[in-house]
C-alpha cells in the first residue's frame, strides 16, 4: 500500500510539470487510501458518511471502479456519484462523493475492482444536525496534495515554518467570526480549504465546511446580477454590490473536497461570476485605457481568481472567454501601459484615483506590492487552466519589479521611520505600501508613514509573488535574487508574527495563495517554462483555445 500511494504522488506531480495530464491515469496504480471519519455529533454506529474524494487527471473515468472498504478489508455499500470533470484536460474525473454509513474509524478507498455493494446516497443536507455534518471525513496530505484540486502543492512536514505559522495563526482565527463580515474578505472558506490540502488536519476541514456553509448563505438569489440589485452579491456586510466579498472557488473546494452541493446551484453561480462581470459597485471591469481609470490591483486579481473558479466549475465556455479576456487586459497593462512611461513589470496605476482624488497634485504613479499579489494569484490560476503563453513572462516582470522597486532598503529603515513591527526581527523586510519606479523615496515616504505602518504583515502573502516569479524564471542572477528574497520573507513565519490578532482577515490574505509558494520554491527555478505544452502554446499564440 504504501508503495503504491508514493507512486500514485510522484506520478501526480511529475505529470502536472510536464503538463502530460491525458496521461496521468496510464502511469499510476490503482491505489488503497485511507478515509478517517471522525463522529461530530450524534449516537451509535451508523452514521452517514459523506467524504469527496479529488482525483488527479486521468485517474478515473467510470465512477463505478470507486470501492470503500472497512478497516478488515471488506466492501462497504455505498452511493458514489461523479460531481466535478477535468473538462479543460482529458474529460476525466475530477471529485467523486461518496457515502455510506458505519461507525466512527478508518475506511478505505479503491480503484481495483468494479464496486460490488452499492447504496441509496442522500441529499447533502440530510447528513446535518443544526447545519453541521454528523461526521467528518479525511483524506491524506499526499493524496490531497497530489490530486491537483488546489493546484501543484507540497504536503506540509512537521517541521515546516509556514505550516507552523499557519497553525499558530489558526488558534485565534478558528473561531467563526460572524459578528465581523471584514474577517471574510480575501476568502475565509478557501483559506482554511487549501490548509486541509496541504496538512489532512480535521480541524482545518471543519472551520472551513463551517465558514462554507455560513458564507454561502448569505449571497443573493434573487435580482439582477447589476447594481444596484445585485444578485450573486453577499448580504451580511449589508452591501451585495461590493464584489470583493464575492467567492467562487469555495464552491470548488467544497464540491471536491465535502462533497456538498447543497448551497449551489447553477443559477447562483452565474450569478456571481456575472456580478463580477459587471462590477457590482465599482467601474465594469476593462481594458486600463487611461491613466486617470480606476484601477485595483485587489479587483483585477480577485476578480480574475473567481472568474477561474467559476470555469473549473462549469466548463461554461463563456466563462473561459472571460478569463482569455481578463488576461488580455493586465497583459497590455502591463506591457503599453497608457501613461506612457514604460513597462516597468507593475500594473502601474494613479496613487491619486485609488484614494478617489483624479485630480489631486502631486499623484504618484506606482502600484501596491502586497494589493499585487492577488493579480499574481489570479494569473497563476488562470495559467493552470489555460496555459496562456503570456502568463509567465507577467509573472517573472512583476517578480523583477518587485525586487528592484518594491522593498524599502534598509538606510530607510531609521528612526522614526522604521514603519515595521518588530517580530521579524532586526533584519526583516517590509515592503511600501506603495511602490514606485518612478517616484523618489519622499514621495513613497509620505505614503508609507500616512498608510503603510506595519505593511509587513503582508510579508507572508508577498511569498507568492516571488515565487511565482522563481518557478518562470530563466535568468540566474534573477533567480538567484528570487531565492534570497524569498528565505528572508521566513522571518515572517514567526510565532510572534503568527500571534498578531488584531485583524481577523490577516489569516486569509496572507495565507489564501501562500501555501503553493512552498512548492513553487522546491522546484528548479524556471521549472515552469517546460510545463506548458508546446502544442498548446502554439495554439494559444494562434488565437485557438488549447
Amino acid at each position: 500500500m504504501l508503495l503504491r500511494h508514493i507512486l500514485v504522488v510522484l506520478g501526480c506531480l511529475l505529470a502536472f510539470a510536464f503538463a502530460s495530464f491525458p496521461s496521468v491515469g496510464s502511469a499510476i496504480a490503482a491505489p488503497t487510501e485511507k478515509i478517517d471519519v471522525r463522529r461530530l455529533a450524534g449516537k451509535g454506529d451508523d452514521l452517514p458518511v459523506t467524504v469527496g474524494i479529488p482525483l488527479p487527471p486521468g485517474l478515473l473515468r467510470d465512477a463505478a471502479q470507486v470501492r470503500i472498504l472497512d478497516a478488515h478489508g471488506d466492501e462497504v455499500p455505498a452511493a458514489v456519484k461523479p460531481m466535478l470533470t477535468w473538462h479543460f484536460r482529458d474529460g476525466s474525473i475530477r471529485a467523486v462523493r461518496v457515502q455510506f454509513h458505519g461507525p466512527p474509524g478508518t475506511y478505505a478507498f479503491s480503484f481495483d475492482a468494479p464496486r460490488t455493494k452499492s447504496a441509496a446516497g442522500w441529499p447533502y443536507g440530510e447528513g446535518l444536525v443544526g447545519g453541521k455534518p454528523l461526521a467528518l471525513a479525511t483524506l491524506t496530505p499526499a493524496w490531497l496534495t497530489a490530486s491537483l484540486i488546489a493546484g501543484p502543492q507540497s504536503v506540509a512536514s512537521r517541521d515546516e515554518a509556514y505550516a507552523r505559522y499557519v497553525d499558530a495563526q489558526f488558534r485565534w482565527a478558528g473561531t467563526m467570526p460572524t459578528k465581523d463580515t471584514t474577517a471574510w474578505l480575501f476568502d475565509r472558506p478557501s483559506t482554511l480549504f487549501k490548509a486541509y490540502v496541504r496538512t489532512g488536519r480535521a480541524d482545518y476541514l471543519e472551520a472551513a465546511e463551517e465558514s462554507y456553509r455560513w458564507y454561502m448563505a448569505g449571497i443573493k438569489r434573487d435580482g439582477l446580477p447589476v447594481s444596484p440589485f445585485c444578485g450573486g452579491g453577499w448580504l451580511p456586510d449589508g452591501k451585495p454590490c461590493d464584489v470583493k466579498y464575492v467567492y467562487i472557488e469555495p464552491i470548488l473546494l467544497a464540491v471536491a473536497l465535502t462533497g456538498d452541493d447543497s448551497m449551489h446551484d447553477a443559477a447562483t453561480v452565474a450569478k456571481m461570476a456575472d456580478l463580477w462581470d459587471s462590477g457590482g459597485w465599482n467601474t465594469t471591469p476593462g481594458p486600463y485605457h487611461h491613466p486617470k481609470d480606476y484601477f485595483t490591483e485587489r479587483l483585477a486579481g480577485l476578480g480574475l481568481i473567481e472568474t477561474v473558479a467559476a470555469y473549473e466549475l462549469t466548463g461554461d465556455s463563456a466563462y473561459r472567454k472571460r478569463i482569455d479576456a481578463r488576461v488580455g487586459w493586465l497583459y497590455e497593462h502591463q506591457r503599453a501601459n497608457p501613461d506612457g512611461l514604460g513597462d516597468d513589470g507593475s500594473w502601474r496605476n494613479s496613487w491619486n484615483v485609488h484614494e478617489n482624488d483624479p485630480d489631486g497634485a502631486d499623484d504618484v504613479r506606482g502600484a501596491s506590492p502586497w494589493m499585487s499579489e492577488n493579480i499574481v494569484d489570479g494569473l497563476w490560476h488562470a495559467w493552470l487552466v489555460t496555459t496562456d503563453p503570456r502568463i509567465p513572462g507577467m509573472i517573472v516582470d512583476f517578480g523583477r519589479y518587485l525586487e528592484r522597486y518594491g522593498w524599502i532598503g534598509p538606510d530607510l529603515l531609521v528612526s522614526p521611520h522604521d514603519w515595521r513591527n518588530s517580530c521579524s526581527g532586526p533584519g526583516g523586510l517590509i515592503a511600501w505600501y506603495w511602490s514606485s519606479s518612478r517616484a523618489k523615496a519622499p514621495a513613497l515616504m509620505k505614503i508609507q508613514e500616512s498608510e503603510g505602518w506595519y505593511s509587513d504583515g503582508h510579508n507572508v502573502e508577498l511569498g507568492l509573488p516571488v515565487a511565482a516569479a522563481w518557478y518562470f524564471e530563466k535568468d540566474p542572477a534573477q533567480a538567484a535574487a528570487l531565492k534570497k528574497r524569498f528565505a528572508a520573507l521566513t522571518a515572517s513565519y514567526s510565532p510572534a508574527c503568527a500571534a498578531i490578532s488584531d485583524t481577523v482577515r490577516r489569516f486569509n490574505w496572507n495565507n489564501r495563495g501562500a501555501g503553493v509558494a512552498q512548492w513553487m520554491m522546491a522546484q528548479p527555478s524556471g521549472a515552469g517554462l517546460t510545463a506548458v505544452p508546446a502544442k498548446a502554446a502554439t495554439q494559444r499564440l494562434q488565437g485557438a483555445s488549447p
